[in-house]
């Protein structure tokens, strides 16, 4: 789920000694598509039932597209498991089930973050890249599904964060165009509130309990003031001033409730509950609400915008769910056609139209029917190509846990912005000199 940027991934050459090993570039050969990689047809044998497992379906949409792979392929079909709909309850039950070698789940859906770690431990299988049509697909997207150069899993969707906010009441208080910053945006927070149906809104809200989602907006913060966590050699550098006025931003919205006390308790699903229920007037979530949104009383209400920054635009955290195949799996071969079927464009373009979910596939993008009929795309382009990823990590789940408990003790005020970020620098250094 929520991981949403706005920077252009910068393939880093280096992958550091001390264990940050961040996801190779990979040849990109002349069409882009990185299939440098043989295709290592011979592991993948076995037909029979397989396991599509993936984090709770909110939009109710993957049951379909598996309800027509099983119509077609009755010997070989497909259960969908469910884990909780939290990043950091998925990662953690499938590493339980590689760690104990278990054959229960075939197909997983992945965070695009994951790749390297589930990589390095041989958790999952590499792919053959001349299986996908990976050439057609935005090329950072592809990227996050890569290791060392070679393809570890398949991008089923992608993901960059965007702004919703109430075009209804924003026009209603003057309020012309978006806001491209912070102070812009609760500027206008301030216009709306004056308005008697508005006085009981508040201004804005993200992802900010303790879980993944805090990783990636503090990531979308600290970026959009243009600081970062790791420089380009993958070494940890987030005490910074650019870092703490990213973090700041976030302390000081709380404090002065631009943020929502309860926000802190927010994951994706809070957040978009409450934005539908009139509560806020901006909100900082992932494509899949707009379609869901769509559907409640503030239809016609809302549009989508980048998300703002420090002085300009702002930088999402690159997010979405890649397919792999998990290296204790039975009936690989099953596996592997069912990994195409499902991140065929037929496919991203259902789950486009039913679910707002991001489609890999360029052309999508650029389709002036799709545009006309999904009007946040081409901001929804600009913010995935211009994405930041989260730092590829081995020892990303140690990683991720640094992030949220320096983050959140600054958030709840037991800490200061500065020795929050003083702190992180020190244990992310730690974390990477293992």
């Amino acid at each position: 789920m929520k991981t949403s940027t706005a920077r252009a991934i910068q393939c880093s050459a280096a992958l550091t000694a001390a264990g940050l090993l961040l996801t190779a570039c990979g040849s990109s050969g002349g069409s882009g598509s990185g299939q440098s990689e043989p295709a290592a047809a011979a592991s993948f044998k076995g037909r029979g039932p397989i396991t599509y497992v993936a984090g709770k379906d909110t939009t109710g949409t993957v049951q379909t597209i598996i309800d027509r792979w099983n119509k077609a392929h009755p010997e070989e079909k497909v259960t969908f498991i469910q884990l909780p709909t939290d990043a950091d309850s998925q990662r953690q039950q499938m590493i339980q089930n590689a760690e104990t070698k278990s054959d229960a789940y075939t197909v997983l859906a992945t965070d695009v973050v994951w790749t390297s770690e589930f990589a390095a431990h041989q958790w999952i299988e590499p792919l053959p890249a001349n299986k996908f049509p990976l050439g057609k697909m935005l090329q950072p997207v592809v990227e996050t599904a890569k290791y060392r150069g070679k393809l570890y899993a398949v991008p089923g969707s992608s993901n960059g964060g965007l702004l919703f906010y109430r075009t209804d009441l924003l026009k209603k208080a003057g309020v012309t165009r978006p806001p491209t910053t912070w102070a812009q945006m609760t500027a206008a927070c301030a216009k709306v509130r004056k308005l008697p149906e508005a006085k009981d809104m508040s201004c804005y809200a993200g992802q900010f309990q303790k879980y993944e989602g805090l990783t990636v907006n503090f990531a979308e913060a600290v970026n959009s003031a243009g600081g970062q966590i790791v420089d380009a050699n993958g070494k940890p550098d987030v005490d910074t001033p650019q870092a703490k006025k990213g973090l700041d931003f976030l302390v000081d919205s709380f404090k002065d409730k631009t943020i929502p006390k309860e926000a802190i308790t927010y994951q994706e699903e809070d957040g978009r509950q409450a934005f539908q229920a009139g509560k806020l007037i901006f909100l900082n979530n992932w494509p899949y609400v707009y379609s869901l949104a769509q559907k409640s009383s503030i239809k016609g209400k809302f549009a989508v915008a980048p998300l703002p920054g420090l002085n300009g635009p702002g930088a999402s955290s690159l997010g979405g769910s890649n397919l792999a195949l998990s290296s204790f799996a039975r009936n690989k071969a099953t596996a592997l056609d069912f990994m195409k079927f499902f991140t065929s464009e037929e496919s991203a373009t259902y789950f486009l139209k039913n679910a707002s979910l991001a489609p890999p596939y360029a052309d999508l993008y650029d389709n002036a029917a799709l545009d006309k009929q999904y009007p946040y795309l081409p901001d929804l382009k600009q913010s995935i190509t211009k994405a930041v990823p989260r730092p590829r990590v081995v020892q990303y789940g140690d990683v991720t846990a640094a992030i949220q408990n320096e983050v959140y003790a600054a958030l709840t005020g037991k800490k200061s912005s500065a020795q929050a970020l003083k702190d992180l620098q020190g244990d992310l250094q730690k974390l990477t000199a293992q």
